[in-house]
């Protein structure tokens, strides 16, 4: 059973990791045997990204990449499979948001949204699945989200993008499949990260914040997801237990979308 969680000899790419959840994925994966590939946008990024490695006792390898700039992926990922090796795990997890309500966003920020959370993702696995095919196996691994699922207020555009790497996820599966590639997508809940710190502050009164006492009264959990949370999950998707699983989108929310909360 416990070989068939390991990522020994693996080689795992997470854009996007140089801190977060995605450095958590990556943890996760090194724990399991991987070898750690990851890029950011900046030299400076990146080079945090390698000291929180370091700290970690991580030997990771680090490439300034815009996964937005078709021609600088293929350029890093052909690096990648000459300095490291063959990707066999993609994490797509570079993303942003915007929280502007609809009818304040630009048409610009929109696209900018997309691009990043969306149209990355796509172009990233381009450049991959030609090498899993040659080697006959391959994990992708789409970073979804609950607004895969749901709309909210302000989250027009990363709602869109994130419901379209839903779909891109399942026909990656359907086109791929057959060369025994699963694509799958894992989608976090809330979880405790230094970005959302002060959503979980205590006010003055020593009350929860507001936002906070909303998740806890959404969550049957009834607390916030820790980043550990997201590990198993990761290498169960990246690894061959999951050989099977294919199209698939994980929910790792303490059961947020199956829920539709207390009466008032």
């Amino acid at each position: 059973m416990t070989d068939m969680f390991s990522l020994k000899g693996k080689v795992a790419w997470v854009t996007g990791a140089s801190y977060g959840i995605g450095f958590s994925f990556a943890k996760a994966f090194h724990k399991a045997g991987a070898v750690i590939v990851f890029n950011d946008r900046g030299q400076e990024q990146v080079d945090k990204g390698l000291a929180a490695y370091k700290a970690e006792g991580i030997p990771a390898r680090g490439y300034v990449c815009d996964v937005t700039d078709e021609a600088a992926v293929n350029a890093t990922a052909a690096l990648i499979e000459k300095e490291v090796g063959v990707v066999d795990i993609l994490v797509n997890n570079a993303g942003i948001i915007k929280r502007v309500p609809m009818t304040e966003m630009s048409a610009a920020e929109f696209r900018q949204v997309v691009d990043v959370d969306l149209n990355a993702p796509f172009i990233v696995a381009k450049a991959v699945i030609p090498s899993m095919i040659k080697k006959g196996a391959g994990k992708i691994i789409n970073v979804c989200s609950m607004m895969s699922e749901l709309g909210r207020e302000t989250v027009s555009a990363y709602a869109a993008a994130k419901g379209g790497l839903k779909m891109l996820t399942k026909n990656i599966a359907s086109e791929y499949g057959e060369y025994n590639i699963q694509c799958n997508g894992i989608g976090p809940g809330y979880i405790e990260t230094p970005q959302t710190a002060p959503l979980r502050e205590k006010q003055a009164d020593g009350s929860r914040h507001p936002f906070d006492q909303f998740i806890i009264a959404k969550t049957p959990a009834a607390r916030w997801g820790k980043p550990e949370d997201l590990e198993g999950p990761a290498v169960f998707l990246a690894s061959a237990a999951s050989d099977f699983v294919n199209g698939h989108i994980l929910y790792v929310d303490g059961g947020i979308l199956a829920y539709i909360g207390k009466q008032p």
